[in-house]
């Protein structure tokens, strides 16, 4: 109870502010959340009414402003007489306006906004309402006066749009969503001709209101809108569990909060607030604590205080640390002793108390610079007292601890040490070489930021192979990746070595041999371009392909079609031995030899024919090889020369090519361009070239395909 309140006077002591409640046990402590106490006030009129004229039927409107704690309450006079709110025609919203629909003649007068609360009492200045004659009655387009503000509230509290129209006749005033969604009956009502109220609103009353004034049977309409904004308090969605853990053992607590606007969380131990660091860790937007490696002095009361715009709300859970009886203490006297650039010693003295029990200790590294979620440990045996960690990285600092273990637990950690490792040269850069021209080469590596750090950077030499001394050097700094050697001999062979160095001195070397002999060359081969030139050349080259393209696929479907159709019955003979066919007289082995047996070979050749093969008869073999006679020609083929001794090589070589012209449908056009005539039987072909057509291949073979 504070009796006497003293208010805010400028610099001296005040008793407005926020307030909160402190309980202490021997367990902990917990705070309160806030209460905001502040001192009830009352400003002047900053919008005072102002003089209307209005129609008879017209509307009229009036509006004061005030600002003061708590929310003033907001009247109005008629000739300095409270007005009647029985009266269906005057409406009050609370936000300080007046409204007057069907106005009539006694309507006429002085107003007065009447603003009152526990400060105050202020009246505003007089505004004269004056109504005149009834108007002509003449049509006029609908027109919204006083369409909706924007809001922001909080929830539980009343929303009150504003829409005032006028037009005649008297527009229809209707609401609705501009996201679409239905607004709903519950809670919802219109005050006096198109005003909106929404009782105890919520977050999903939040979005965007239109009004629309309508003309009465038509589809003329004016339209405003108005945002409306409804915040949320904190409030917890999974509260923080009390927990009890073994000592060295981590613990976790989860809050999750929600609100409108998002709520801020911030953690306090025993009402101190709990920042990041050590063994501390805040992950998820502060809604996980994490506290590694705990000890007595993390035995405490943790609160989750959840803080927005619209309010705060706290919640608390309590960290039992369980201490067994017997554990070791720490290890004494932590020392490290960097031994290489990638190596560092650490020696400690055991525990002073209960180490019969003890079963081994565990190290505990990290990077100096990094978060305790990124370390990692090494056990040790209980009978070492020093550990060497290798595998580190050179120049870095590092942090160490170490605990001692037994079958009941761990004991508390030591105290940490420090230790940097030693410097040492960089590696040898990975160099890759460009040849741009015939005078010119780029060199390629990975920048390395770090050499900056430790004033360091990158050195290149050059010469040609045949000299003895180097270019150089070229110092560039690590964040650099190319250089480009330029003006070089084109005809020459270059060694380039490329170095990384840093305050511990220069590393090994990359060394890259190059010609620029080639690229010389075809400098000189290929003219420089002629841009013009080069572009109706593509353009002329890209012709050539879509035709040659085209080419190919008629190519490609013809054969298929011909290999579908024209395969079967063909029969290779060499020019004119058409004429030399008569049917055959006598035994298979006195016939003609001259005529073309099956898949190559003559008549003499083939063994008696199976009892399923189908022999060759005179019609057949006439069907097959037509006389010229018979297809039309006038003048019969001359007789064939007598053979020539190169005549049997000629004519495989020739029937060979024109079997395979003969699938691409072209024989005709070949055939009477062969080298030499045949006399003799043809070699015989491969099997995988023998015409699958032939009599005892398969089925009575076809007309050939200068009968097709």
């Amino acid at each position: 109870m504070i009796r006497h309140f003293l208010l805010d006077q400028g610099g001296s002591p005040s008793d407005e502010g926020d307030y909160e409640c402190v309980a202490q046990n021997r367990f902990g402590l917990v705070v309160s959340r806030k209460a905001r106490i502040q001192a009830a006030t009352m400003s002047d009129f900053h919008v005072h009414p102002q003089a209307t004229v209005g129609e008879e039927g017209g509307v009229a409107r009036f509006q004061c402003q005030i600002h003061g704690l708590p929310k003033p309450l907001i009247t109005w006079q008629k000739n300095r007489v409270p007005i009647d709110t029985d009266n269906e025609r005057y409406t009050l919203l609370p936000k300080g306006v007046l409204q007057i629909t069907g106005l009539q003649a006694e309507d006429s007068g002085i107003f007065h906004c009447v603003a009152s609360n526990i400060a105050s009492v202020r009246v505003s200045h007089g505004a004269r309402l004056t109504v005149s004659g009834s108007g002509s009655g003449a049509y006029k387009e609908p027109t919204i006066l006083v369409g909706p503000e924007n809001l922001t509230l909080t929830v539980h509290q009343t929303a009150v749009l504003e829409c005032v129209a006028t037009g005649n006749p008297r527009p229809i005033v209707s609401w609705s969503r501009l996201d679409g969604r239905p607004i709903g009956v519950e809670g919802i009502q219109v005050l006096g001709t198109g005003n909106l109220i929404i009782s105890d609103v919520s977050v999903q009353h939040s979005g965007v209101y239109v009004c629309a004034a309508n003309r009465p049977g038509t589809r003329v309409r004016r339209t405003a809108q108005g945002r409306l904004v409804v915040q949320a308090p904190a409030e917890f969605v999974q509260h923080p569990q009390s927990i009890s853990r073994p000592a060295g053992t981590t613990a976790m607590f989860t809050c999750q909060a929600q609100g409108e606007p998002p709520p801020h969380v911030t953690w306090l131990k025993n009402g101190q607030v709990l920042g990041p660091g050590g063994h501390v860790r805040l992950k998820n937007n502060n809604s996980t604590l994490t506290i590694s490696g705990i000890g007595p002095e993390d035995e405490a009361i943790y609160q989750c205080v959840a803080e927005n715009s619209a309010g705060s709300s706290q919640a608390s859970a309590r960290l039992t640390v369980l201490w067994a009886e017997g554990l070791p203490g720490p290890p004494l006297n932590v020392q490290a002793v960097s031994v290489s650039s990638t190596e560092v010693r650490v020696s400690w003295t055991e525990p002073v108390v209960n180490t019969k029990e003890i079963i081994g200790y565990v190290l505990h590294i990290r990077k100096a610079a990094d978060p305790p979620e990124l370390e990692y440990q090494e056990a040790v045996s209980k009978s070492t007292f020093q550990h060497l960690v290798s595998d580190l990285e050179p120049s870095t600092a590092y942090s160490f601890y170490i605990k001692a273990y037994t079958p009941r637990g761990a004991s508390s950690a030591s105290a940490p040490t420090l230790a940097s490792t030693l410097g040492e040269a960089p590696a040898p850069p990975p160099l890759s070489v460009r040849v741009l021209g015939s005078s010119t080469l780029q060199l390629l590596w990975e920048p390395w930021p770090r050499l900056a750090q430790h004033e360091g950077g990158f050195k290149l030499f050059y010469r040609p192979a045949s000299k003895t001394s180097f270019t150089g050097p070229i110092l560039l700094p690590g964040t650099v990746s190319s250089y480009n050697l330029s003006q070089l001999d084109p005809t020459a062979v270059y060694e380039v070595k490329l170095l990384a160095y840093n305050q511990h001195g220069e590393g090994n070397a990359t060394v890259r041999f190059v010609s620029l002999r080639g690229a010389s060359e075809r400098t000189a081969l290929s003219p420089p371009c002629d841009c013009r030139k080069e572009e109706a050349t593509n353009q002329t080259s890209t012709t050539g392909i879509v035709i040659g393209i085209h080419i190919g696929v008629t190519c490609i479907i013809f054969c298929v079609l011909f290999l579908l159709f024209g395969q079967r019955g063909r029969v290779l003979l060499c020019k004119d031995v058409e004429n030399q066919l008569s049917p055959p007289q006598g035994p298979r082995s006195q016939r003609d030899p001259g005529v073309l047996g099956l898949n190559g070979a003559g008549w003499g050749e083939l063994g008696p024919l199976g009892r399923d093969e189908k022999r060759v008869d005179v019609k057949e073999l006439e069907q097959l090889f037509p006389r010229a006679g018979a297809v039309g020609q006038p003048h019969p083929r001359p007789h064939p020369r007598p053979m020539d001794p190169e005549a049997p090589a000629l004519c495989e070589e020739t029937q060979l090519s024109m079997l395979s012209l003969q699938r691409c449908g072209v024989l005709e056009e070949m055939a009477s361009e062969a080298k030499a005539p045949c006399v003799g039987p043809p070699a015989a072909l491969p099997p995988q070239d023998r015409d699958p057509g032939l009599l005892s291949e398969g089925p009575a073979a076809q007309p050939a395909h200068s009968g097709q």
